[in-house]
């Protein structure tokens, strides 16, 4: 059965809010409202405190029937049962990570130049973030945002769903989508909303 992706991928920060209790409510307000893809990404964390918050995550993801991605980490996903991996710049190829997690697991690929796109889709992949598209301070290491005419030029390089990445609002979800996006992924927009569930709604409901 092919993949049905989501438009909407919610990435993991819980540096954007105040405690776990608070970390833990939000992902599953903005799950109730209609996230169905979540990223666990959190890269301070040891992988025993990943297993642990991973768990948490699995039940939720679960409990709304949407898919759970761990970064990075294909050792993580397997110990989880995970939907699959979301793979770094410098992590390992996707047709490895494939050989590792099988054909039914979801495989993305993180990215920042066109080169990289056209690599993933030969390898493998099911989707790619395409990012900075706008200045965010979760991609502050990547450089000057790529802006709208990168991202579009990214999109039409590839028939991979490319996913806008990088400061986005629901405001700016329209001109990503004109540019030629599948999707959008968002931490700060969600996570560090005043309300995860009206931030959510928003999202989706440019879609």
């Amino acid at each position: 059965m092919p993949i049905q992706l989501p438009r909407l991928y919610l990435i993991t920060d819980r540096h954007q809010t105040a405690d776990e209790g608070d970390y833990l409510d939000r992902i599953e307000s903005a799950l109730a409202a209609g996230v169905r893809m979540l990223q666990m990404r959190e890269k301070d964390l040891t992988a025993n405190d990943l297993f642990i918050l991973g768990q948490k995550l699995r039940q939720l993801t679960r409990r709304y029937d949407a898919y759970l991605l761990i970064n990075d980490r294909v050792d993580l996903a397997l110990a989880l049962d995970a939907d699959g991996v979301h793979l770094p710049e410098m992590s390992l190829p996707p047709a490895a990570a494939r050989q590792l997690l099988g054909p039914q697991k979801i495989i993305g690929v993180s990215t920042h130049r066109e080169s990289r796109i056209r690599q993933a889709a030969a390898d493998g992949a099911d989707f790619a973030t395409f990012s900075p598209i706008y200045s965010t301070p979760s991609k502050i290491s990547y450089g000057l945002p790529q802006g709208l005419a990168s991202l579009g030029k990214a999109c039409r390089a590839t028939s991979l769903p490319i996913y806008a990445l990088g400061g986005i609002t629901a405001d700016q979800v329209s001109e990503c989508r004109q540019a030629g996006v599948f999707g959008v992924a968002v931490i700060s927009g969600i996570l560090a909303a005043d309300d995860a569930t009206t931030a959510t709604k928003n999202f989706l409901g440019q879609f």
